[in-house]
């Protein structure tokens, strides 16, 4: 039975309570146009079992939204050969870091190592007792907390993971009586954001335990309450590198116009001033994260997460910097980005998405380190391929002669239309006025 609405008809209770069907309905009835009705169901699944595991993902499901699953060949990661498996709808993305990998394919590959890999926690608290005496309890309240955990902790300490640390801070600058408790955890090939969750709500009630009978603190001591438990997806201490390095005469850009010196010293130098500039810092990170999204949204991570992350880490010194650096010494090209990465190869999506296990199987189940180096290579293979067309031939010359492809399916455009255009933009600046000009003029 539908659930009552109210009068306006655009208000209703109990949506998430519909059959998928009922919800398109009841959408076409209030907002979308009559011409929408076949659009929602035509991107179902074919396979019925696997719609079934789409519409468990999220919540009030009405549709699928699907995106490109391109794949990057050529990436050689320490040694390796990966074919890198990216989802993402931007022209030239995939192109881009195809490119950059082929270039650097012959000029031996990408290096990338793993820095760190502890993810972080936070249990925030109040506490009546005094700032000085934290460092006197907190050895007691350590052994108390880990033995309250230690069901739940002896899987992942098996698989090499399991609390790392616990820093008990006072944080007066939210109120005198404010404390965090920041625990360090390695959660193996997994994200781990349930497990750390777990584990700190487990910290929470154990804490409340130890307040109220602990035999060293005073009565004025025993008044504390547990605000909240939650991972942090600020990873400073999950970090992997990535560079590339060659003798400069190896730099050849073939059609650019540009010897190989003069490309180096312009790059570094567009390198640099993203280091120095936040409104360039800003442009240039996000094109290494067309990279490394694209790569994390395949293999079923985490975007949102890993993105608050780079941006957080790219302004730690308390201004927005580019992440990647470049320097030219000796006759030599090195070229590097250092980034967060907390990301898993096992639980989540990344085992329930029929397409992320393709990806994974694309990249011959990685561990969770080996998968942190490849993204970081193709954030750094996108960002090589953006500056070596912003320092060469400009931007717009390769990324509108795939926006075309955009322009001409908003148009309509025939198979013989497509090729047309193709041949005769060739060489040409591309906008959607001279596209659309141009099919009329075909078309009489």
């Amino acid at each position: 039975m539908r659930p009552p609405v109210a009068p306006n008809n655009k208000q209703i209770d109990g949506f998430s309570r519909l059959t998928k069907a009922e919800r398109r309905q009841w959408l076409l009835e209030n907002f979308l146009p009559a011409a929408q009705a076949g659009v929602l169901p035509a991107f179902d699944a074919a396979n019925v079992g696997w719609q079934g595991v789409l519409d468990k993902f999220s919540e009030n499901t009405v549709a699928n939204f699907p995106l490109p699953f391109g794949v990057a060949p050529n990436f050689v990661v320490n040694g390796r050969t990966y074919a890198v498996p990216m989802v993402i709808e931007e022209s030239s993305v995939v192109a881009a870091a195809s490119a950059a990998a082929k270039y650097w394919m012959t000029r031996g590959g990408f290096r990338a190592e793993v820095l760190a890999s502890e993810k972080l926690g936070q249990l925030h608290f109040r506490w009546s007792g005094r700032p000085e005496r934290r460092a006197s309890l907190l050895s007691g309240l350590c052994t108390r907390v880990s033995a309250q955990t230690d069901h739940l902790t002896a899987r992942m300490e098996e698989r090499g993971g399991g609390v790392r640390g616990l820093t008990w801070k006072h944080l007066p600058e939210v109120a005198p009586d404010c404390y965090q408790l920041l625990v360090r955890f390695g959660t193996a090939d997994s994200m781990g954001a349930n497990f750390i969750n777990t584990i700190l709500e487990a910290y929470g009630r154990a804490l409340e335990s130890w307040a109220a009978e602990c035999p060293e603190l005073a009565d004025d001591e025993r008044d504390l309450e547990v605000i909240m438990a939650i991972l942090s997806n600020h990873t400073p201490n999950c970090v992997v590198r990535a560079w590339v390095s060659c003798p400069i005469e190896q730099m050849n850009i073939p059609g650019s116009g540009v010897d190989a010196a003069d490309f180096a010293r312009r790059f570094q130098y567009a390198v640099e001033i993203a280091r120095q500039d936040p409104y360039r810092a800003v442009t240039h990170n996000k094109g290494i994260m067309n990279g490394v999204d694209a790569v994390v949204l395949a293999t079923g991570n985490d975007f949102r997460a890993i993105e608050a992350a780079t941006h957080a880490f790219a302004a730690q010194d308390g201004q927005y910097r580019g992440l990647s650096r470049c320097r030219v010494v000796d006759g030599h090209f090195h070229f590097e980005l250092t980034l967060p990465l907390a990301i898993g190869t096992v639980g989540g999506l990344t085992r329930l998405h029929p397409m992320a296990s393709v990806a994974l199987d694309l990249l011959g189940q990685p561990t969770a380190e080996e998968l942190m180096c490849v993204m970081a290579a193709a954030g750094l293979a996108q960002n090589f391929a953006a500056l070596r067309s912003l320092v060469t031939t400009g931007i717009q010359r390769g990324h509108m002669k795939m926006h075309l492809q955009n322009i001409l399916s908003s148009l309509a455009a025939t198979e013989a239309e497509r090729r047309a255009a193709e041949a005769f933009f060739a060489g040409q600046t591309v906008s959607h006025f001279g596209v659309r000009s141009f099919l009329e003029g075909l078309r009489g």
